[in-house]
């Protein structure tokens, strides 16, 4: 092997994956990076080192001479830049929002990750909706959010990396004797002549109003109007009860007394959830959550869009370009 002038510290990353798992898709899960990319990546680095790392067979991959010597070598680097980031303050907790206590997808990707990273602390926060974080981390007072997006204006978007996490079938709560709710699933038009109550007048969660707003047009479903902010269960079950409104919601919302939660059908309408976090931000426990995430989206298929699901236009053109 030659020796470079300088060596990437992501093409060792790229090169130490690969030789821990021994499979190119596999460490692309990993390092949530498409496996072309990755791919691209070792070839650069056998390139700049002159030497071929691994021998690539239709059925397996295993190092050659050179990289088992090289793979000593580039751990302790990669080490050494871990160990630099800590230094200079990045060992301090990453603060996640959740959006509310309850919610799955953000949970499971905050617990995954802290499986992954053991070695750095993860805090959970819940500021409600993806707008209202997404100022917080602009600001430095938030590290990360989970949400909707395209739904952000371009302003807080130009500040912001993401990463689509998952398309999350929506969901509707109803009170426990209305009359669809004896229904396992509902039928957007099942809807129509309905008033639909969707944050409106939250704002810490216009995008969410906003997406309700698209699925609501054209289909006679009304989108309730803005209501006092509820503060923890007991208010919000207290102002259902009142007003008797259906609530879009997900799947995964949590349960509430006197109410059912019932997927919607024909077409299963989807909220695109991506991770966020603020551009230029160097954390050792950002890599830990966005590899989480990465693997539970391989894992549970959450990538995967239903043959007769519903997007808007713009957020499958976000979800798919990163």
């Amino acid at each position: 092997m030659s020796a470079p002038a300088h060596l990437d510290p992501r093409l060792l990353r790229a090169f130490v994956t690969v030789a821990e798992e021994l499979h190119f898709t596999r460490a692309a899960v990993r390092l949530y990076v498409a496996q072309q990319a990755l791919s691209r990546d070792v070839r650069r680095l056998e390139r700049e080192l002159g030497s071929e790392l691994f021998v690539r067979t239709t059925r397996q991959v295993t190092l050659t001479a050179d990289g088992e010597r090289l793979l000593p070598y580039a751990r302790r680097v990669l080490q050494a830049q871990d160990d630099l980031l800590a230094a200079a303050g990045q060992a301090r907790p990453l603060l996640v929002d959740l959006n509310s206590p309850g919610l799955e997808t953000p949970r499971r990707v905050l617990h995954r990750a802290r499986e992954l990273a053991p070695g750095h602390e993860l805090m959970a926060r819940y500021e409600s909706g993806l707008t209202w974080a997404a100022g917080e981390v602009l600001a430095g007072r938030l590290d990360a959010s989970f949400g909707r997006f395209a739904g952000l204006p371009p302003a807080l978007r130009a500040g912001l990396g993401h990463q689509p996490v998952r398309y999350e079938p929506m969901a509707v709560v109803l009170p426990e004797d209305h009359r669809l709710a004896s229904l396992p699933e509902v039928p957007l038009a099942a809807l129509a002549g309905e008033t639909v109550y969707a944050g409106a007048g939250n704002p810490r969660t216009p995008e969410w109003t906003d997406l309700a707003r698209l699925l609501f047009e054209g289909r006679d479903i009304a989108l309730a109007p803005p209501a006092p902010l509820a503060v923890g269960d007991e208010e919000f079950q207290r102002l259902m009860a009142r007003t008797r409104h259906p609530i879009l919601a997900v799947v995964d919302f949590p349960e509430l007394p006197a109410t059912v939660l019932r997927p919607l059908v024909d077409p299963v309408p989807l909220s695109p959830v991506s991770l966020v976090w603020r551009k230029g931000l160097v954390h050792p426990a950002l890599d830990g959550l966005r590899r989480a995430a990465a693997v539970l989206a391989a894992e549970e298929g959450w990538l995967e869009r239903p043959e007769r699901g519903w997007i808007p236009a713009d957020d499958a053109a976000v979800m798919t370009t990163v």
